[in-house]
This record gives structure tokens, C-alpha cells and sequence, in this order.
């Protein structure tokens, strides 16, 4: 199947001068959308991935059965700079304090993730955390809940979730951040 926007296999292979990483944070139709708008993103794909269930339909993810987080597989060019655009991108549009939930969905798959593939994103990636939490905590807010671990098995979301709000323009997104801002 190839990507709507990128028109790539949605699991192609990063070449030479790409990464990966997987996020979760929240519903996946949404934060698809705002990771494959971004500069330096060559391909994304929603899935499932951080629980034990082999793979699992959208139905059991629901179920809350397999500890599963609705998540996008994001392909970049490999850059620091890019990674870290991405990482302000993706701490800007959830609230990463709010467990296992974002806004009114609720459930084990709406938790904030970073999945990392390799030990040179991880120091960015907690980094970025850091910053994050810093700015949280001066305006009185809660402490980040999002777990950050080595990437696990990535299994792809049914055909009809992928670019789904490129597919439906006006489809539900219940994406809402903190309003505070990744510090420059």
C-alpha cells in the first residue's frame, strides 16, 4: 500500500540518509497529520506497537486488552536538526502529562510514547523531555508521563486509519496540547 501523500510503501526501508521513530500521542489519525506536514518527514504510518498481542486489530487495541498504543512509524532525513523539530512537534500537539489519556479519549492506547530505533536519537529525546518538563513546571503543570523506550514490533493499522484525515478532511481530530510552548 502506498502512502497517500508521499506515495512510498507505507513500510519502506529508510534509505541511507533516513531514521525512524515511532510516537504515540493519542489519537493516531491526528498526529499523523501534523508529522507528515513537517519538513524533513519522507514517509509515516500509523500502527500499533508496545504490547504483547500479535497483531492486533484495531478492535483489540480498543479493548484495552493488549497494551497497544495507537502510534505513527515516522521516517526523516537523518539530521539532529530534523529529529528535533519533530520532537517540538510532537510535545506541542498532546498533553504529555495526562497518562493514560489525551482530552476525552481514554484508554491504555491514547498514552504518550516515544519509541526510539537507535542510541543516537536517545539523547535528543531526553533532552527534549527535559526542556520540556521545565517549561511545564514553571507554568504549574503536571510532570510528563510519556514513557521513552526501545522501539518494539511495529504493527501496521488497517488500511482504512492511514492518512485518514487526508482521506476525511473534516474527520474527527481530538488533538490538544498544553499551550505552552517548546522553548526556542
Amino acid at each position: 500500500m502506498l502512502h497517500d501523500i508521499f506515495f512510498r510503501p507505507l513500510l519502506d526501508q529508510p534509505k541511507e540518509n533516513e531514521q525512524e521513530i515511532i510516537l504515540g500521542a493519542g489519537c493516531f489519525w491526528g498526529v499523523e497529520r501534523r508529522l507528515w506536514q513537517l519538513s524533513g518527514v519522507t514517509n509515516t504510518a500509523v500502527g500499533y506497537s508496545g504490547g504483547h498481542t500479535l497483531n492486533p486489530t484495531y478492535k483489540d487495541v480498543c479493548s484495552g486488552a493488549t497494551d497497544h498504543v495507537e502510534v505513527v512509524k515516522v521516517t526523516y532525513l537523518d539530521s539532529p536538526e530534523t529529529l528535533m523539530n519533530i520532537l517540538i512537534s510532537f510535545w506541542e500537539m498532546h498533553d504529555p502529562t495526562q497518562g493514560m489519556r489525551q482530552g476525552n479519549d481514554i484508554g491504555t492506547q491514547y498514552r504518550s510514547v516515544i519509541f526510539y530505533k537507535n542510541e543516537s536519537q536517545l539523547d535528543i529525546l531526553n533532552d527534549s523531555l527535559r526542556k520540556y518538563q521545565n517549561i511545564l513546571t514553571e507554568k504549574g503543570l503536571q510532570t510528563i508521563t510519556t514513557t521513552i523506550e526501545r522501539a518494539q514490533t511495529f504493527f501496521l493499522a488497517e488500511d482504512y486509519h492511514q492518512q485518514y484525515l487526508h482521506k476525511n478532511p473534516n474527520g474527527y481530530c481530538g488533538l490538544g496540547g498544553t499551550g505552552c510552548s517548546f522553548p526556542q
